[in-house]
């Protein structure tokens, strides 16, 4: 009997966190192994990437790590940006878009913005429409002493402010990072723009709030929200529409930093894994013909990447059957990183053709 098998396309994991030192060193070289050909890279490193010369000098590092690998890299939005820099960065060609922080809100997002008044940054915003860059929203609004805005709410209180971005600039491309609300969802399908869309973390198909309240491994920011949330999650992710796609928001913490119920780190790793993830989901949907919509087509359209030929004529990956567990841990030296569903089985592989 022939092996039931995939072909995925050039696949792209459009939300990475890869960390710096010796973390950035054991991550990097997993974002292949989890079936992942294009990354989109996050800017938020201690101090934030807000110059031309330190994204050259990390992109440089993370091809020494894995050559096969095609990085997209980003800006963190904040005051030390300006249109020329932008611009300049933009007409190098060493920059995919920038990457909003509501200052507060999640992993050193400290130099962050606030999301009561993006004016301050429209010049750019501006810049950013005319050369085709991305602007990468973390959707949550912060919490204020003495307010209603939680984590279970953050995100739908923040929708607004998108949709006010998008009527002020409807040519720039807006990504609303990690959706988690039926909300979000129906937010994106009412504008149907070809210039906003929403990416879907692979942990977020599968997590609801009782996953993660009691378990550090499993928490995050955007946290997990309700079972509805995530039926429409998954309905959106799988459903094949352009205006959705995958970022992982894959994001490691040393395991000491993950091992307190209260005050953890935030972030969940998933990059070594990604697509079985995905592919268990898309399985129990009966879509797994859309699985390449979801990671290749939609995230390479809505890019413009689509008549890249570096990017284009990559390897493909392939899906196939193959049972797999999830390792209890990753480790190098003194760095132990414990993944998405450690110890569970997986019904999946990827290879590369």
């Amino acid at each position: 009997m022939s092996q039931q098998q995939y072909d995925l396309g050039v696949t792209c994991d459009m939300h990475v966190h890869v960390r710096d030192g010796k973390m950035c060193e054991l991550i990097t070289p997993t974002i292949k192994a989890g079936g992942i050909s294009v990354a989109y890279i996050m800017p938020n490193l201690q101090p934030p990437i807000t110059t031309i010369d330190r994204v050259v000098e990390y992109k440089a590092r993370l091809e020494a790590l894995s050559p096969d690998t095609t990085f997209l890299m980003s800006f963190y939005l904040n005051e030390q940006l300006s249109p020329e820099l932008v611009a300049k960065a933009a007409d190098m060609k060493c920059i995919q878009g920038i990457k909003c922080y509501p200052a507060g809100v999640t992993t050193n997002s400290n130099q962050g913005v606030d999301p009561n008044d993006f004016t301050k940054f429209y010049p750019i915003f501006q810049v950013m429409a005319e050369k085709n860059l991305v602007l990468n929203i973390h959707g949550e609004k912060p919490p204020v002493k003495d307010g209603d805005i939680t984590v279970l709410n953050a995100e739908i209180e923040f929708l607004p402010a998108l949709e006010k971005l998008h009527r002020d600039f409807p040519n720039l491309k807006i990504i609303l990072e990690h959706c988690t609300t039926a909300e979000a969802v129906e937010m994106i399908e009412r504008i149907s723009s070809e210039n906003v869309a929403a990416t879907i973390t692979a942990h977020h198909l599968s997590l609801t709030i009782d996953d993660w309240c009691g378990n550090p491994i499993n928490f995050c920011k955007p946290v997990a929200k309700l079972p509805k949330d995530k039926r429409r999650l998954i309905e959106a992710a799988t459903s094949g529409k352009p205006w959705f796609f995958f970022g992982s928001d894959s994001a490691p913490h040393p395991i000491e930093n993950k091992s307190k119920c209260c005050g953890c780190a935030a972030g969940v790793y998933t990059s070594e894994y990604c697509i079985p993830y995905l592919a268990q989901v898309f399985e129990q949907q009966g879509k797994l013909d859309n699985l390449s919509k979801f990671v290749s087509f939609n995230p390479l359209k809505f890019y413009r990447l689509l008549n890249d030929e570096h990017i284009m004529n990559k390897p493909h990956c392939i899906l196939y059957k193959e049972e797999q567990t999830v390792v209890a841990e990753i480790i190098k030296d003194d760095i132990k990183v414990v993944p998405f569903k450690a110890g569970e089985k997986l019904n999946w592989n990827v290879k590369w053709e």
